[in-house]
């Protein structure tokens, strides 16, 4: 700590030198917060606070529970600080259930919840903390801060603490934070490092959750980890959190999902918190919403998922060190096996005075050595006697020995306090004395000896051994909770619920979401970027806000995708310079947000003629008009941008005119030059996606549609879009459009009172429009509908009061026939239970909600029964 310089007193009137007094004091009070207070020490893991604890809990020690405030009261005897300070520092030590014995209510770390009052609940040291962290032989003593007391400096800790409890402080100028890892790894790691391996070692989390240590870095400053919740979807409508990420209480959690919420990142019913021993939050997601999204975005918005650094800092040789967790661990375990020796050679050092004066008693007791201070007058002379006789039987190391000298050999010289304590054996014991016994106790002095010398001559195999000990005694329940995996990495914009609209303002060249009163131009995200392209060629790319000025004379605008390389638009400019007009294809992949870029040649009087976007690198046919007044024969032709490959936003393009433009228009859309595209859909939120979420509909291209069979007995021929979303609601069955595609129905008429199945083709040729297959009667209901090319189905149907259980097999039952046509009667009655069979190989690009939609006999109710 920095030495507080001496000063001479201070006289009234006299200048004070403030710089002076700062430097000093502001070092004194620096060094003392980081060596007194904040950072813990390598040598037992511990800060000075939760020393004092368990020095004061050790002398308080009988074996049964303390008050805690007493625990506290004790410790104020080492702690110049107040009681609220060490009263929660002993509530931490005491959750993180290692050194200290709980009982009582000590609050929950996972909901935080605080411990009751100090009176009320109580503590002792465990059996571990007994085992590994005290030794008064082998510990360095110090006075306490009033001089009363002694305290230890450090305790002799034989485990490395620091890294199974983990520290967090901050001091002045410098901040720790030590990750908790696992016990028993820890154990095994240090007995790698003793048989000279390398070990690698990862944080574990009381709470458990999921760890991606990808950037651990060893716990280096600059190193990372990313922690998650553990998540169980339950239903297509429930996602529970299970497990917590390390600092993360319930209270925060939920706070962070109802934020979350209010800023519209997800869509949730409500959250409802079932912690018990176990942690449990039930997230209700509202109608329609994706689990599979929500999963992504409580990750992506809430304290689902945390970025810890750590920072391993600790107090080496009364200086702060910057280290890795690896360095520390060997650090550690080194200490450990140093201490084990020095235990081994006090042990040995006290079996050898043991040996030494029992040997020394057998002596003076079998050869009667008392007898010959019978008629000594003098203390002196009794000591001088018995040290005479004891030289007939007994020599010391150095001593030479005698021809035929069986006197035993001592391991160290007698000295006078053996003698004394040789008077001072009572006449009872001399009565009493058991050669036999005391031969016996020799020997097993020597061999504990021999064991002991053995054990540190071969010290690392010892201090193994010792390691392996504590894995038995104390490893049992201590297996990882945490679970080490890699997390992908989550696109924000892709989990984002649209929680805003975009509107456009093209004249004046305002975008955002407060222009309600301007032209609406989709949904989208509140974290969304925005492309506006004016007509000078001149495009930017800024984020959403409520509104915000791009550049007057507004071509396009729409929400921006980075990296997007399926996007493309198609463009035909005039060069102001050459006056040629050109065409284009290219993608926007990445900009610098709000910097202006040109997508023309940059020349003055540029303009763009013609600019379309398609999503799927669509082809089009345009109308090329040129003015009247120009010079060419044909001036009217058609230009195909397939024609062109799609390059970057900065290319020139090809020349496609030299005379004047006076008008482009729109004739047809060609086939995507990119190729298909693979679209699935979501079970639950219906809507169609790229990202591979849901069941597979298969791969379209341009002019690629959808068919979509309706509960309520109509079937549509849907254009492909990746934006769209369906209510799963009310569909029976999605798949991809073709040609020989056969709907299978079976339906109630409602003015027959039949059941009729019918087989059709989709005739029509209007898209985006439903169609009805069934009956109009108010009371018709589709009872089953799929696109299999031949289904099996069962159904029940009630004679005479007795329901009957019967197959069909659709394409034997009937042919097929016009849309509009009824079909053939199956039943006089309404059936019940329609499903599908299912059989051995079914091959489809389809997405089904339910093969079959089922009624109970009152006609009442729904349900889709999964195959």
């Amino acid at each position: 700590m920095a030495k507080k310089s001496q000063r001479p007193p201070q006289r009234r009137g006299d200048v004070l030198q403030l710089s002076g007094m700062y430097e000093d004091y502001f070092l004194d009070y620096a060094s003392y917060v980081i060596l007194e207070r904040a950072v813990p020490n390598i040598i037992d893991g511990l800060k000075p606070v939760q020393r004092r604890i368990l020095h004061a809990l050790k002398e308080m020690d009988d074996g049964r529970y303390h008050k805690v405030a007493n625990v506290i009261g004790q410790t104020m005897q080492f702690h110049p600080h107040g009681d609220a300070a060490i009263g929660d520092a002993l509530v931490n030590l005491g959750q993180k259930d290692l050194l200290i014995d709980p009982q009582g209510n000590w609050g929950d770390y996972r909901t935080g919840d605080s411990a009751a009052a100090s009176r009320y609940i109580e503590a002792r040291l465990t059996k571990f903390a007994l085992a590994v962290a005290f030794n008064p032989q082998i510990t360095d003593w110090q006075m306490s801060y009033d001089g009363r007391k002694k305290e230890p400096i450090a305790l002799p800790m034989k485990f490395p603490l620091l890294l199974t409890q983990g520290a967090e402080g901050i001091a002045v100028g410098l901040s720790t934070k030590i990750l908790p890892h696992n016990f028993i790894e820890l154990i095994k790691a240090s007995i790698k490092i003793l048989e000279g391996k390398k070990p690698k070692i990862y944080p574990d989390f009381p709470g458990g959750g999921l760890i991606d240590v990808s950037d651990y870095n060893q716990g280096k400053r600059g190193g990372r980890v990313k922690v998650r919740a553990k998540l169980e979807v339950v239903d297509k409508s429930t996602i529970a959190i299970r497990e917590l990420p390390y600092g993360v209480t319930t209270t925060s959690m939920i706070d962070s999902i109802v934020k979350a919420n209010d800023k519209g990142k997800i869509k949730i019913k409500k959250v409802v918190d079932n912690t018990a021993r176990d942690v449990e939050i039930l997230v209700d997601l509202a109608p329609g919403t994706s689990p599979d999204i929500s999963l992504d975005a409580l990750y992506a918005f809430t304290n689902c998922e945390v970025s810890i650094s750590p920072n391993c800092c600790i107090i080496v040789d009364e200086k702060p060190h910057f280290i890795t967790v690896n360095e520390m661990l060997y650090i550690c375990t080194e200490q450990t096996k140093q201490l084990l020796k020095r235990e081994l050679e006090i042990k040995q050092s006290e079996l050898e005075e043991k040996w030494h004066f029992a040997s020394l008693e057998k002596v003076f007791i079998q050869n009667r050595v008392y007898h010959e201070i019978e008629e000594c007058e003098t203390w002196e002379e009794v000591l001088r006697t018995i040290a005479r006789e004891l030289k007939k039987y007994v020599r010391e190391p150095r001593e030479k020995a005698k021809a035929r000298d069986k006197r035993l050999v001592l391991k160290r010289k007698v000295t006078e306090e053996d003698i004394t304590r040789l008077t001072e054996i009572r006449i009872k014991r001399i009565s009493k004395y058991n050669s036999f016994k005391a031969d016996e106790l020799i020997i097993k002095l020597e061999e504990d000896l021999k064991q002991v010398r053995y054990d540190l001559k071969h010290l690392t195999d010892f201090s193994i051994a010792y390691f392996e000990n504590l894995l038995e005694k104390f490893g049992k329940g201590r297996e990882r909770k945490t679970k080490i995996t890699t997390f992908d990495a989550i696109e924000v914009r892709q989990v984002v619920q649209n929680n805003a609209k975009l509107y456009v303002n093209r004249k004046d060249g305002f975008v955002g979401y407060g222009l309600k009163k301007d032209e609406f131009i989709s949904e989208c995200s509140d974290i969304d970027d925005i492309i506006a392209i004016s007509k000078d060629g001149h495009f930017k790319v800024v984020r959403i806000s409520d509104k915000v000025f791009v550049g007057k004379n507004l071509l396009h605008a729409a929400v921006w995708k980075k990296g997007d390389d399926r996007t493309t638009y198609n463009m035909i400019y005039v060069d102001g310079t050459t006056g040629r007009s050109m065409a284009k294809r290219f993608n926007v992949k990445s900009i610098t947000r709000d910097k202006s870029y040109s997508l023309t040649k940059g020349a003055k009087g540029s303009k763009i003629h013609y600019l379309s976007v398609q999503p799927n690198g669509e082809t089009e046919v345009v109308n090329v008009q040129l003015s009247m007044g120009s010079r060419a024969r044909k001036k009217l032709f058609e230009f195909d941008f397939g024609s062109l490959d799609i390059k970057g936003r900065g290319a020139g393009g090809n020349i496609i005119t030299k005379h004047p433009i006076r008008k482009v228009t729109f004739v047809e859309v060609g086939k995507s030059s990119l190729g298909s595209i693979q679209v699935w859909m979501d079970p639950v939120s219906g809507k169609l996606n790229t990202n591979e979420r849901g069941n597979f509909l298969g791969e379209f291209d341009t002019g690629d549609d959808l068919l979509v069979l309706y509960k309520e007995g109509s079937y549509e021929v849907a254009s492909m879009d990746t934006k769209r979303r369906f209510d799963v609601n009310e569909i029976v069955e999605v798949v991809k459009m073709r040609d020989d595609l056969v709907v299978n129905a079976v339906y109630f008429d409602g003015d027959k009172k039949w059941t009729l199945v019918k087989r059709f083709q989709v005739e029509t040729n209007v898209k985006d429009k439903r169609f009805t297959f069934i009956t109009e009667h108010a009371k018709s209901q589709l009872l089953f509908a799929t696109t299999d090319a031949s289904p099996i189905i069962s159904y029940g149907e009630r004679i005479k009061n007795k329901k009957e259980e019967w197959e069909l097999e659709v394409a034997d039952f009937i042919e097929i026939k016009g849309w509009k046509s009824l079909g053939n009667k199956l039943s006089t009655a309404k059936i019940t239970g329609v499903k599908k069979i299912k059989q051995e190989s079914e091959d489809k690009d389809s997405y089904e909600v339910g093969d079959s939609i089922e009624f109970d006999v009152n006609g009442q109710g729904n349900l889709f029964e999964e195959n």
